[in-house]
């Protein structure tokens, strides 16, 4: 897996080439003019307490903090796409990911991918910073492992490295999650301090239970679809070690994590079952009893206790009506209309 970093994303966004883009995908012409006037010729100034500096004229990039700038990034790098079957481009607005699978030893593909994206970015304007950019590898062959070559881009090596954080998850190449569940209670602990000193102002249990959801559980539960599944049990009991000592604060019951877990699975799933245009869509397949659906075979316990394997187990398939029903008043896939 590539981590790829880019030096100034937004900032070095070529109007041009985004409203070329934008009238390539059908998006009206007004439209399309709209934002690359909203984009040019943009004043910007410095001020510091009373002192403002001389006015500077931006015609390159999307402003910093504007809700438009994430959307107009991911619009300008949807053509930055795999090339081959055995490899991922995964985007999150700048946060930018090449997933490659490799057979035999056989890295040709991925490093083709590799050099695909350095020329797209070359082409783009998008500059890479390979010291920030890392790779890593997560190979759990029993058999003798070949020692990899590094990577490179534009003729600097990509750093190799054991773990890395990514949209607030820490990643290990052995796919644990000790790391990332220790920073957690770390965190939370952090704004425990705050819930008691609340405590001591006499704020009511309700406030406190709202402060302890939007500070702290809100933190643990990040994303936990990802990772929870897959903890040890000694990490599940340091973080209900967190959740107790919150309770003990708060001084009224508060939702344990596993509960919390299990019900979003569950939320999710259902979505995922009933929206034909999403890429899981595929893995929840009734059983002819109608049931419940198909378990997804699986051969390891890291994989068995994964997201969507947990997530077709834990539903039921809904009676042939209701899906009837849902299906008559679903608006179709892009495809078909």
């Amino acid at each position: 897996m590539l981590f790829v970093d880019f030096s100034s994303a937004f900032n070095t966004v070529i109007p041009d080439k985004l409203t070329l883009k934008l009238h390539n995908l059908g998006l009206p012409a007004s439209l399309c003019l709209w934002i690359k006037d909203f984009l040019t010729n943009r004043p910007q100034v410095v001020r510091i307490g009373d002192s403002t500096s001389s006015t500077l004229i931006l015609s390159t990039g999307t402003p910093q903090g504007c809700v438009l700038s994430p959307a107009l990034f991911t619009l300008f790098t949807h053509d930055c796409s795999a090339i081959h079957s055995t490899n991922l481009v995964l985007k999150f607005a700048d946060d930018t990911t090449v997933v490659g699978l490799i057979s035999n030893n056989d890295e040709t593909h991925y490093r083709e991918e590799v050099q695909h994206l350095t020329g797209w970015c070359a082409d783009n304007n998008l500059i890479l910073n390979t010291s920030k950019t890392k790779e890593i590898i997560v190979d759990f062959r029993r058999t003798r492992k070949v020692a990899h070559p590094p990577l490179l881009i534009n003729g600097e090596e990509v750093e190799r490295v054991d773990h890395i954080k990514f949209l607030g998850i820490h990643i290990t190449s052995d796919l644990t999650w000790s790391l990332h569940t220790s920073h957690l209670v770390k965190k939370a602990q952090q704004r425990l301090f705050f819930l008691r000193k609340l405590k001591r102002t006499g704020l009511s249990s309700q406030l406190l239970g709202n402060f302890y959801r939007a500070t702290i559980e809100s933190i643990l539960c990040l994303s936990a679809a990802v990772w929870y599944g897959s903890c040890t049990a000694q990490d599940r009991k340091d973080l209900a070690r967190v959740v107790k000592t919150a309770q003990e604060i708060v001084g009224g019951p508060l939702p344990q994590l596993n509960s919390v877990y299990d019900s979003w699975v569950q939320r999710k799933a259902g979505r995922v079952a009933a929206d034909p245009t999403h890429p899981g869509h595929n893995l929840f397949v009734p059983l002819p009893s109608g049931k419940r659906y198909r378990s997804i075979r699986t051969h390891t316990n890291r994989l068995r206790n994964s997201f969507f394997p947990r997530a077709v187990r834990s539903i039921h398939p809904p009676p042939p009506h209701i899906t009837q029903l849902g299906q008559r008043n679903r608006p179709l896939p892009p495809d078909l209309t």
